[in-house]
């Protein structure tokens, strides 16, 4: 590497730094910056780390305390598993209720909205293709058989009633 590109690196990573005066550049790096600037890293890593165990700490208080009322007992196991037993059944249940959810007044109805912007979209679309082919037919003169077989469109092409 040459002088200008170890300088560079060096400027890049904090440790010289470099000033522009007039067309020269001049390099210069104290001993006591390199020194600062690691004892700030080195103060921010303990703040970290005593915020990260003073976090711990709070962590294991409140472990302790969830612990403190939960002794098993009788009474403890057979509440959790009469919990376990309605979990079960309420998973039961939704899925019934999930079964029948195509007879729903309210589905039924959303599907018929659904349908009829479909139908309505479908008519649109095909009421663009007829303006379509009548102003191929009037600008091109071809033949409207011709046109349906080009771009594929069925013989049976009509409205959705």
């Amino acid at each position: 590497m040459s002088v200008k590109e170890v300088l560079q690196s060096l400027v890049d990573d904090g440790m010289v730094d470099c000033e522009r005066i007039g067309t020269s550049n001049y390099y210069w790096a104290f001993p006591s910056k390199a020194l600062h600037a690691r004892k700030r890293k080195l103060e921010v890593l303990e703040s970290q780390v005593s915020e990260g165990s003073q976090k711990q700490a709070n962590l294991q208080k409140s472990i302790e305390k969830a612990k403190i009322g939960r002794h098993e007992t009788e009474e403890r196991t057979m509440l959790a598993r009469e919990l376990s037993s309605l979990r079960d059944q309420r998973e039961k249940l939704k899925a019934e209720v999930e079964k029948y959810k195509d007879c729903d007044p309210q589905v039924v109805e959303e599907i018929r909205q659904a349908n009829k912007i479909a139908k309505e979209a479908a008519n649109r679309w095909t009421d663009n293709i007829f303006a379509i082919k009548s102003w191929a037919k009037r600008k091109f003169g071809f033949e409207e058989n011709k046109i349906d077989k080009t771009f594929g469109i069925p013989e049976d092409f009509d409205y959705i009633d």
